[in-house]
């Protein structure tokens, strides 16, 4: 039975085939293609087609080795690049889903994101026991993101408030996410992700970042 040479060098173990280089492979390919003829059936002979046709394939194998390799390369190039930018964030205040209440100067601030419009937005104030301390009626609020402002008062040195969203449009209810200020103590890489170290919400995927501040 005739060898098919390509079907033969698709046979190697992946560790195999992962360290052949494209010359290996090309010389393995033209090795197994003329023992390939010598063996042919006589009274069925490969035709040029059939010759061109694994010609091609393994010029494309090669060429996809070739793009693998350069894809690589570039993909470790953004990382470092991504690291040196994120690397100038340190220090910064981002804008991250939470719903911790960042309180300064008597003031407390949050934000939230809704996915549509509403016409009623309540931020409700929470004790770190959870119990309601105030409330906000925001009235009506587009969709994307938004922040606020609360009086914190004699709650001013209290790090451990948080709050709750709600937003509705008629009887519905609008999907709202909370968004809070975190600040960027350190910056890491694992894998092609950029992560950012922050000083609340622990370990952040630097697209999971909403804003910069």
């Amino acid at each position: 039975m005739a060898i098919n040479a390509l079907d033969a060098l698709t046979t190697q173990t992946p560790a195999a085939a992962a360290k052949a280089d494209a010359t290996a492979t090309s010389d393995r390919f033209l090795k197994l293609l003329v023992a390939q003829m010598q063996n042919q059936d006589p009274l069925n002979p490969m035709d040029n087609a059939q010759v061109t046709s694994q010609m091609a394939q393994i010029n494309t194998v090669n060429g996809i080795e070739k793009l693998n390799t350069t894809v690589q390369g570039l993909s470790g190039q953004f990382v470092q690049m991504q690291a040196l930018q994120g690397a100038a964030l340190v220090g910064r205040d981002v804008v991250v889903k939470g719903n911790k209440m960042d309180i300064a100067d008597a003031v407390g601030q949050g934000g939230f994101e809704l996915a549509g419009p509403a016409d009623a937005v309540k931020v409700e104030v929470l004790s770190p026991a959870g119990q309601v301390l105030d409330t906000l009626n925001l009235g009506a609020q587009t969709s994307g993101m938004h922040s606020f402002d609360w009086a914190a008062g004699a709650n001013t040195n209290d790090s451990a408030l948080k709050f709750r969203v709600t937003a509705t449009l008629g009887t519905a209810t609008v999907e709202s996410t909370a968004l809070m200020r975190d600040k960027v103590d350190a910056v890491s890489t694992s894998g092609n992700t950029l992560n950012l170290e922050l000083q609340n919400s622990g370990t952040v995927a630097y697209a999971d970042v909403k804003a910069l501040n």
